[in-house]
């Protein structure tokens, strides 16, 4: 287990949605819209890790307006639906000439597993 990570080996934190940035839990009206809770301090720590200038990004099998309006408010960058998290997580990295093993990946959940099994850092 670590006991602490050094943040200049790190040089990507990718977070799950749902239950990560949430309490895991939804609210449905007769309407079928869906709410969920956030946490704001979520929304300070992102911001004091934005001045260590660590880039962030939700990747979240949803597609679904609450994510994307979070992703904006929080001022980082959301990629929806997201089917195959290991294949996009692979794919993203590759892009952005990102090493695997310098990323932490904050996860809750079984789709969440197969990417926090690449990373360096699964949370």
């Amino acid at each position: 287990m670590l006991d602490k990570i050094d943040i200049k080996e790190i040089d990507l934190i990718i977070y799950d949605f749902d239950g990560v940035m949430t309490n895991n839990q939804v609210l449905v009206g007769e309407d079928g819209k869906e709410s969920v809770f956030c946490n704001r301090s979520d929304g300070l720590a992102i911001s004091k890790i934005k001045e260590m200038e660590l880039s962030q990004i939700i990747i979240s099998t949803e597609t679904n307006k609450v994510v994307e309006k979070r992703a904006a408010k929080l001022k980082i960058p959301v990629i929806q639906s997201a089917d195959n998290k290991k294949e996009l997580v692979t794919e993203y990295c590759q892009e952005q000439g990102l090493d695997l093993k310098r990323v932490i990946y904050v996860g809750n959940d079984i789709n969440d597993l197969e990417a926090m099994k690449l990373v360096g850092y699964p949370i």
